[in-house]
């Protein structure tokens, strides 16, 4: 007899696939996703460190680009193309109703040195995750003061709970009495299915709009982001400066 269950047999449902959002019209800088990192687009470095992680059952581009589709098929690299989203987040919901899985792990397309243990870290706590999260967000400590000021990079506030309080590009909290720890957030979300059809319903509040956030939407609607640390030491390639940065960290290796 067939199953009835949500829950389908192994062969029909993935536990957990990492969904890489890619986009082409990226306002500081456009096509970033093909942008060559040594002789392969970024995407495809993200897409490696997903292989490398040993938590998931398989990895997928999802973009509404069809430059960036072309690419993934001669990269070979699992790709679904999507409608028009507001953000990444939003792209990954269009995906999760297309492709069953216990959970989706968003892995920000612009993260080429993101760590396979950290992708895994987020996953395990999205499987161990206390009822009533809606996410799981990975961060890491900030030491470099340029990087405390960088608009381009997000810090988080974490409460003793370890759950999300306040996302911001300003360097947050402000040091006006004792030096503050800054936790930068990194883009590897975990999610359940359920959480983003839950994310797409909810209206873009005003704090998600000015600072370009979209963690803040569960925030604002007073939903728990749940923040796990990880070790991760990578450059997210926000501008064409950062990819030169990213370009002399692979010559390194």
């Amino acid at each position: 007899m067939a199953a009835t269950t949500a829950r389908q047999t192994a062969a029909q449902r993935r536990r957990h696939i990492a969904v890489i959002p890619c986009r082409w019209g990226a306002s500081r800088f456009p096509g970033k996703p093909l942008a060559l990192l040594g002789d392969k687009p970024l995407l495809w470095h993200v897409h490696q460190r997903c292989l490398e992680a040993k938590r998931l059952d398989g990895a997928i581009v999802a973009t509404d680009d069809e430059r960036i589709e072309v690419a993934c098929r001669e990269l070979d690299i699992d790709c679904i193309r999507t409608g028009e989203h507001l953000t990444g987040t939003d792209r990954v919901a269009e995906v999760a109703e297309r492709l069953p899985a216990d959970g989706y792990i968003n892995v920000q397309g612009d993260e080429p040195f993101i760590s396979p243990t950290a992708i895994d870290d987020v996953s395990e706590a999205l499987e161990f995750t206390p009822p009533g999260t809606f996410a799981v967000n990975a961060y890491t400590e900030l030491v470099d003061v340029g990087a405390v000021l960088d608009h381009n990079v997000v810090k988080v506030v974490v409460t003793a709970r370890s759950e999300a309080l306040m996302f911001s590009r300003q360097p947050i909290p402000y040091p006006r009495g004792d030096r503050p720890k800054y936790l930068r957030q990194l883009g590897l979300y975990g999610f359940t299915g359920e959480a983003l059809q839950h994310f797409r319903r909810l209206q873009q509040g005003p704090l998600e709009r000015a600072e370009g956030v979209e963690m803040l939407r569960f925030v604002e609607h007073g939903h728990v982001v749940r923040m796990v640390p990880v070790l991760d030491d990578g450059v997210a390639v926000d501008t064409p400066e950062d990819l030169a940065r990213a370009e002399r960290l692979l010559n390194q290796h």
